[in-house]
């Protein structure tokens, strides 16, 4: 499984990192395990930002080029083609690439990316770590 650190989960839900770890010990989120500092699973955090998708977005002041870091939760691979599904925080934006281009950029539920779009077109781009 991926795991990011306690600071990267808790910019992506938009909470403290008392509240990650609080989360953690509940039981709301999976840590990771080993030696170390303390991590989270990834897929875990993009489990519980699908389920607070629901959630109506404000308004939003950005131009038509509009950037979307978030988590990926669902791949879909066929042959020639994939669907990349990645939630940003209230927003779930769905993408269509090649199978190729989602299998280079390691795509798999739990990374961090990001969807930017422009007209119709939604290009991902992996987060810098």
């Amino acid at each position: 499984m991926t795991q990011m650190r306690i600071s990267e989960a808790a910019g992506l839900l938009g909470v403290s990192d008392d509240t990650i770890r609080r989360w953690l010990d509940s039981g709301r989120l999976t840590g990771g395990s080993g030696d170390g500092p303390r991590t989270v699973d990834a897929a875990s955090v993009a489990s519980l930002m699908a389920e607070h998708a629901h959630v109506a977005p404000g308004p939003v002041a950005q131009s038509a080029r509009n950037r979307f870091p978030g988590i990926v939760t669902r791949v879909e691979k066929d042959g020639v083609m994939a669907l990349v599904e990645i939630q940003a925080g209230p927003h779930r934006v769905t993408s269509l690439l090649s199978r190729e281009s989602a299998d280079e950029l390691g795509l798999a539920p739990g990374v961090r990316a990001a969807a930017i779009v422009k007209s119709t077109n939604v290009i991902v781009e992996l987060e810098e770590h």
